[in-house]
């Protein structure tokens, strides 16, 4: 009997303290699959999807709020930008300023990032708002203006400052008289933290569809040649089959 007493003694000492060890490990197990999914920093270029350039000048027919566009592949940043369809974006390059597409021979200057680069990056894309240039010149542009008048700038431009306290700060907008309206330039200036600044212009091209493309700044000299070669390849875009 004693023999008997002294085992059962023992089995409840063990199960006393066996029971907390285990409820233990099981919440640190499930605590630490919780930092792990939710705290641990993510990769996300492991989802995000990356450029993929070809020499493929095959036609791919893209839509953007119903507007067809039959564009080379070879003008196509991303891979699934080639199965074709209907986009809310479709991110193009090209070199200035002869506005030629990716081709092997190349690769190494789209790939390059000096302040002098001739790739100009485009974006045609599903535009809910709808601003025309002059649109967004007076309604986004104007209330940040030191200068609202504008004074006379460099290469035939017309030139106005933003206000320090804007969020445009390190930025000039130039505007430019063309035969089909102004173009709108915001470029931003060269500093320490940019040491390759771009100049950029937003238009409308259709409604509800937008294009936005963007040039290093030392390429401002060319705005109306870079101007009217960006419509001419839109233009060329529109016709099934061309190239």
């Amino acid at each position: 009997m004693t023999r008997s007493t002294d085992d059962d003694e023992t089995i409840k000492k063990h199960s006393g303290w066996l029971i907390p060890l285990a409820v233990f490990v099981v919440t640190f197990a499930l605590s630490a699959m919780f930092l792990l999914l939710y705290l641990a920093p993510s990769a996300p270029s492991l989802f995000e999807e990356q450029v993929v350039p070809t020499s493929r000048s095959d036609i791919i027919s893209l839509s953007v709020h119903g507007r067809t566009f039959h564009i080379p592949a070879n003008y196509l940043q991303y891979a699934s930008a080639r199965q074709g369809g209907e986009r809310r974006e479709i991110a193009l390059f090209a070199l200035v300023p002869g506005m030629s597409g990716w081709s092997n021979w190349n690769a190494q200057t789209f790939t390059g990032n000096a302040p002098d680069s001739p790739v100009i990056f485009l974006f045609i894309r599903n535009e809910k708002i709808g601003l025309t240039e002059t649109d967004r010149f007076n309604r986004v542009y104007m209330g940040y203006f030191s200068t609202p008048h504008g004074e006379p700038g460099p290469y035939g431009l017309t030139q106005y400052r933003f206000r320090v306290d804007s969020g445009y700060k390190n930025e000039d907008l130039y505007v430019g008289e063309t035969a089909s309206g102004p173009m709108v330039l915001r470029c931003v200036r060269l500093g320490p933290q940019v040491p390759s600044p771009s100049c950029l212009r937003d238009m409308l091209i259709a409604p509800g569809v937008s294009l936005s493309y963007r040039f290093k700044r030392s390429h401002l000299p060319q705005w109306q040649e870079i101007g009217d070669g960006v419509d001419k390849l839109i233009a060329s875009f529109r016709k099934p089959g061309s190239k």
